[in-house]
């Protein structure tokens, strides 16, 4: 009779071979003995399965599926998991080494709890500290003050009861760029969910992987993102018309240019490092001239860190 291990890491994995090898190894180093690493590699085209292949260890278990989306995925993680925890993990993010434990010892001392996530300390693509992030909620109280607004968890640092998340059906298909979100939504009534007030992982801040901020989205990706969070569904005619906005705005050009102002807020307004900051922004600025919003970054970056501190105080989302 096989082990069954108490833990499932389920990791996706799409062209990132770059990254690959120092994810898995962090998992490998984890206080927390007593997992499988099950890596979906998602029709990858790079040199990701063959990083994958040169680690010598039992408890990775690799999939090899055609190119069919995070989503996808990570449902076909989910049927061949046999941890009874699942760990979401990403494959260009790092785990720091008592994550496990501190997870699985939360979730086996709270059984009225189905999910626990944590804060991150993000990280540029070539693993350069960014900030500290702090989740927006971390009690159960909190969570739920805020779940139908904003999405509290980080999806890569979270751990979850793998019935739960099985029962609610997996992760939808059809909700592009927020699957995890509405998936948190549907399982709000099931149980609690909260957030240790730590970071465990480091998550990488890389141009292929960055999230577009949504107000370049437009109002139409917007509402419908909002309904099918309050409805705690998607259709699929509204899943396809969110991949068409995303399809004519994720080109590279864009990602980049995303990536680059992201990075020049957060060391304009987390850790005031100008200098940083002001590199970031005229590439931004470079790759989109016509965005003026860059334009006065560039010229905040200036200004003394006490007034760049209280202009963030005072409009936290516009830095």
């Amino acid at each position: 009779m096989h082990h069954k291990p108490s833990i499932t890491v389920l990791m996706p994995a799409y062209n990132a071979g770059k990254y690959i090898g120092e994810a898995i190894q962090s998992v490998l180093q984890q206080t927390f003995v007593d997992f499988e690493l099950l890596i979906v590699n998602d029709g990858s085209t790079d040199g990701t399965l063959a990083v994958i292949n040169s680690f010598d260890d039992k408890r990775i278990v690799v999939i090899n599926q055609q190119n069919k989306g995070i989503a996808e995925a990570l449902n076909t993680g989910l049927k061949y998991a046999k941890g009874a925890y699942i760990a979401r993990f990403d494959a260009d993010d790092i785990c720091y080494p008592e994550r496990l434990q501190k997870q699985y010892d939360f979730l086996t001392s709270y059984p009225d709890y189905v999910m626990v996530g944590s804060d991150a300390d993000y990280i540029l693509e070539d693993g350069d500290f960014l900030f500290h992030f702090q989740c927006i909620a971390h009690t159960y109280n909190e969570v739920m003050d805020k779940l139908y607004f904003y999405c509290p968890f980080i999806h890569p640092a979270v751990m979850y009861r793998k019935d739960v998340i099985c029962n609610a059906g997996g992760y939808s298909a059809h909700a592009h760029n927020f699957e995890d979100y509405l998936l948190w939504t549907s399982i709000a009534k099931t149980g609690k969910m909260g957030n240790l007030p730590e970071a465990l992982i480091k998550y990488r801040h890389n141009p292929s992987s960055v999230t577009i901020d949504e107000r370049w989205r437009g109002k139409r990706f917007r509402d419908l993102k909002r309904m099918a969070v309050k409805r705690g569904a998607i259709t699929h005619e509204e899943g396809d018309e969110l991949l068409a906005i995303i399809k004519r705005q994720d080109t590279p050009r864009i990602k980049e240019g995303s990536y680059h102002a992201l990075s020049g807020k957060k060391y304009l307004a987390e850790n005031y490092q100008l200098e940083k900051a002001r590199a970031h922004i005229k590439k931004a600025i470079e790759i989109h001239p016509l965005r003026l919003d860059n334009y006065l970054l560039y010229l905040v970056s200036y200004l003394p860190v006490k007034i760049i501190l209280w202009l963030h105080k005072l409009s936290p989302n516009k830095l």
